[in-house]
């Protein structure tokens, strides 16, 4: 005696239609539980794999807003080097100035232009000093260093800043032995103002090109909300629909 059991046409049909039913559920339960409508290449090839092209360069376009941000950082480092370097020019500055009005006839007048020359002298090795603490992850643009700022996923796009040797480009030499009349402290303070002017000029340029380096971060940054929004376009299920679709399944 058979055990099967036979199915009506109906009931097939019926049967049929379950199996269809369930298989959309499943299909609208992952999309619900996954916020996307194309999970895999078999889904939808074409989306899914334009989507991870999208998402790919996103990617490397993070890894490089973390290395402008770096440039930006020894550029942050140059300038506050410079800041401080303009406060010791101006104690300098006051220092010989000083020197400069000493009495030549007055008694003690190589003594105390000798300890004017000291205090200068003093004042200018720490320049020295704060030149080379001036660096930043290794580069020190106070110092001949070089910063390569990478603008773009394929690396042929970037932005090169030669650093200065800021303490030769100055030329304030030592006053200790040098400094024996107002003649030779005249020409410190001339020196002092060619440096005043150089620092401006540096600290000016550093400053252009940390705008150019902020303005390709903003824009890297824009772009890669335009990858992700793309990728997402192609991926992404309509939350409400899929919700909608659920309940009528």
């Amino acid at each position: 005696m058979s055990n099967s059991i036979t199915l009506t046409a109906s009931m097939r049909t019926n049967l049929a239609s379950l199996k269809s039913i369930q298989s959309q559920m499943d299909i609208t339960q992952e999309r619900l539980s996954t916020g996307k409508k194309v999970n895999s290449a078999i889904d939808n090839a074409s989306s899914f794999y334009q989507a991870r092209s999208l998402t790919n360069r996103a990617s490397d376009l993070e890894s490089l807003l973390d290395s402008m941000g770096q440039g930006i950082q020894t550029i942050e480092a140059a300038n506050e080097g410079i800041e401080a370097i303009t406060a010791y020019v101006e104690q300098l500055k006051s220092v010989a100035d000083q020197a400069y009005a000493l009495d030549v006839n007055a008694d003690g007048y190589d003594d105390a232009l000798a300890e004017y020359a000291e205090q200068f002298d003093k004042i200018n090795t720490e320049i020295a000093s704060l030149i080379e603490d001036a660096s930043y992850q290794g580069i020190n643009l106070l110092a001949d260093g070089e910063l390569k700022v990478t603008f773009n996923e394929s690396r042929d796009n970037f932005f090169t800043i030669e650093g200065k040797d800021v303490k030769t480009e100055m030329g304030i030499a030592a006053a200790t032995g040098t400094w024996t009349s107002a003649t030779e402290v005249d020409a410190s303070l001339t020196k002092i103002a060619e440096a005043k002017d150089f620092l401006r000029s540096y600290a000016n340029e550093l400053g252009n090109n940390y705008t150019i380096i902020q303005t390709r971060q903003d824009f890297t940054d824009a772009m890669i909300d335009v990858l992700e929004t793309g990728a997402d376009n192609l991926v992404l299920a309509d939350m409400n629909e899929e919700s909608a679709n659920y309940l009528a399944l």
